[in-house]
């Protein structure tokens, strides 16, 4: 049977993977979230919004005569990772993790490691800081029991309500990003510290890299761990994975 492929998407790395897919022109559907307003333009087919859990995927899979699914979330949407796993073995369709390596620290950095968004929202109970929150919208409100810091955001689409906090400033902007124009916005902004997730890869390690030039603390929230499945981090082991099966990857 000819390839038909489901990439869970809204990274980097699948974007990339839709590209290659569209040029070996095999058959490929993106899914996204919809958490995200203004999309990539992408060469493939798109659906938007949830499946229902695990039991929706399955049977959108069933449906669709979905043939291989990767799973090309961000690392930090393990939700929807486990639902992967459920939906793939009950359909009975290969799945594979298209991931990026976490970040580790480097000379320099002045990292404190926290397990959680909570564990980070708990660092914050001190006098006020000037702090750029690199955890996302929709993370945001877990933040408000601190409203004594100025909050420096930087989001993919503008704010949909009011933020949780009195001081910030909101900058709407897409990565990849720049080390160098990342330090000048951290200084520009008195940034005292750094709170970011662990989401690894090239696109949004700027800020990590202007921290440590500039001598800034960073909290940094550990990734979950993902549910059991075959993983790799390229897009040239995808396509070996589609066109010889896991036992060339050796997952």
């Amino acid at each position: 049977m000819r390839p038909n492929l489901l990439i869970l998407a809204g990274t980097t790395e699948a974007t990339a993977l839709a590209r290659a897919l569209a040029e070996s022109s095999l058959s490929a559907t993106l899914s996204f979230a919809g958490r995200v307003a203004r999309p990539l333009p992408q060469p493939l087919p798109q659906r938007v919004g949830g499946f229902g859990g695990a039991a929706g995927l399955a049977a959108w899979i069933e449906a669709h005569r979905i043939t291989h699914v990767v799973d090309a979330t961000h690392p930090f949407a393990v939700q929807m990772s486990r639902n992967a796993v459920a939906a793939c073995t009950k359909a009975g369709v290969p799945l594979i993790g298209l991931t990026r390596p976490p970040w580790t620290p480097l000379p320099g950095d002045r990292w404190s490691r926290v397990p959680d968004i909570a564990a980070a929202v708990a660092a914050l109970e001190r006098p006020r800081t000037r702090v750029m929150l690199a955890v996302g919208r929709m993370h945001l409100a877990a933040f408000a029991p601190n409203p004594q810091h100025f909050y420096l955001l930087r989001l993919v689409d503008p704010p949909a309500a009011a933020l949780p906090f009195p001081d910030a400033e909101v900058i709407v902007d897409r990565g990849p990003f720049d080390a160098a124009a990342d330090r000048a916005l951290m200084e520009r902004h008195g940034v005292e510290l750094v709170i970011s997730k662990n989401s690894g890869g090239s696109g949004a390690y700027a800020k990590i890299a202007a921290a440590r030039a500039l001598g800034l603390p960073v909290v940094m929230i550990e990734r979950p761990a993902p549910p059991p499945r075959a993983e790799v981090h390229d897009v040239d082991r995808v396509l070996q994975w589609i066109a010889h099966g896991s036992a060339d990857l050796g997952v």
